[in-house]
């Protein structure tokens, strides 16, 4: 799977957007089955998505599949269609606790079972929306081997805390820390919170910027207008990546030449630095950068 800076929610009521999905030009999707779709219709949204998981080409889009939450009636329906046509993740609402995940995991490895598939083959993205959450983001995130991602849900977390949330976002910065030091302990992805203001695009560059800064590897959104912004805001600077390109060659050389210790620029290097630099120079082919010109 290439890097994954965008992440576009698209109520999955919505076949004029699923349609055209492929060409907004965001990294992946979120077919919503929760908070973008009426009570009333939940069903009629299920057989939709199922329709497009299964006869729609999303091209090298990445999909995940926004379930209802696993204490609502409509869980199990939604694992039961979901599951069989192979999504590459579906995202679990409201995570309180590793038993959450636990039971997510239960039910989808039955599906699986029951349908001839590989346990495993569809992923999980952890959805931390409050407080009691927030406190077991770890446990959360190592749950299961199934868990790829964990994503912060800034609406309902500021609702469980009580709060508003402001452009500056003060009141989810150690959120947001704790976030993503969790999903890096546990060796799994991070996703931020969407930006609800469509007409403020600076607002959403500055937050998009301040995120990538915290270690985020990709932050949600709701709008395809949005998407270009947050590209924007993951790009590297040219100076970083010919750092990054430095480093990796080190790397590399002491490979070729059976060497434990590597130096770049007079300093050692460890092994997190490296990872991050190759992230780096992965990132960078996104944005047509050629790794011979840096």
């Amino acid at each position: 799977m290439r890097a994954t800076r965008s992440m576009l929610y698209i109520p999955a009521d919505s076949p004029g957007m699923l349609q055209h999905a492929p060409v907004f030009g965001c990294d992946s999707i979120l077919m919503d089955l929760e908070d973008a779709i009426a009570y009333t219709e939940k069903d009629s949204a299920r057989r939709m998505a199922v329709w497009f998981l299964k006869e729609f080409d999303f091209k090298e889009l990445f999909v995940t599949v926004r379930t209802n939450g696993a204490d609502t009636k409509f869980f199990e329906d939604d694992i039961e269609a979901v599951i069989p046509c192979r999504p590459g993740a579906v995202r679990l609402p409201k995570c309180n606790s590793e038993e959450d995940i636990r039971y997510a995991d239960e039910k989808i490895s039955a599906v699986e079972m029951k349908n001839g598939m590989e346990i495993g083959t569809v992923k999980l993205h952890a959805m931390v929306e409050t407080a009691l959450g927030l406190e077991n983001a770890f446990l959360i995130a190592s749950a299961s081997p199934r868990v790829t991602a964990l994503t912060l849900g800034g609406q309902d977390f500021t609702a469980d805390m009580g709060i508003q949330k402001t452009r500056e976002g003060r009141e989810l910065f150690y959120a947001r820390g704790r976030i993503v030091a969790a999903a890096h302990a546990a060796g799994v992805a991070s996703f931020d919170t969407v930006w609800t203001d469509l007409n403020d695009q600076e607002g959403l560059f500055l937050e998009a910027k301040e995120i990538v800064e915290l270690g985020f590897t990709g932050k949600a959104c709701i709008h395809p207008s949005q998407i270009a912004t947050i590209h924007r805001a993951f790009m590297p600077a040219e100076k970083d990546l010919r750092k990054a390109l430095r480093v990796v060659e080190a790397a590399e050389k002491a490979e070729r030449e059976g060497k434990g210790v590597i130096s770049v620029d007079g300093k050692m290097v460890d092994a997190p630095i490296v990872a991050r630099s190759a992230h780096l120079l992965k990132l960078a082919e996104l944005y047509g950068f050629d790794r011979e010109a840096l």
